[in-house]
């Protein structure tokens, strides 16, 4: 089985947010994995692309991003933080990768490591 990265919301804005080059890093860091988004990360994707400005923006290219590149999957979850904790709890992904420091704490405690950013544009990886 491939390894599984899970991408929410901060993720998936930091190519136009940060300039990060966000696919890049994580072949960099952890080489071929199988991206999943949850459906709750997509949703709020669209709603803060509704907003316009530069915010708008970074969500609608996250959103293309993640329709376009990861496996969009269901949860019992209906908020998008908990949607990825639940799939860390569950063990179904190896890896969450996020710039929210609360849900980085509430991953690294289900004993999933955390893909963030560290410098200007580098993920780095976190041990539970």
């Amino acid at each position: 089985m491939s390894t599984r990265v899970a991408l929410d919301t901060s993720a998936l804005m930091m190519p136009v947010e940060l300039d990060v080059r966000l696919f890049d890093e994580l072949e960099r860091l952890i080489g071929s994995a199988e991206l999943v988004a949850p459906q709750p990360v997509i949703e709020e994707l669209q709603r803060l692309s509704e907003k316009g400005g530069t915010e708008g923006t970074a969500a609608s290219v996250g959103h293309d991003l993640a329709t376009e590149r990861c496996l969009v999957v269901d949860t019992e979850e209906s908020y998008a933080d908990d949607a990825l904790v639940e799939l860390a709890r569950e063990g179904s992904v190896d890896y969450v990768v996020t710039n929210d420091r609360p849900l980085r704490d509430r991953v690294l405690e289900a004993s999933i490591p955390v893909l963030a950013l560290r410098g200007r544009n580098k993920l780095a990886i976190t041990q539970p």
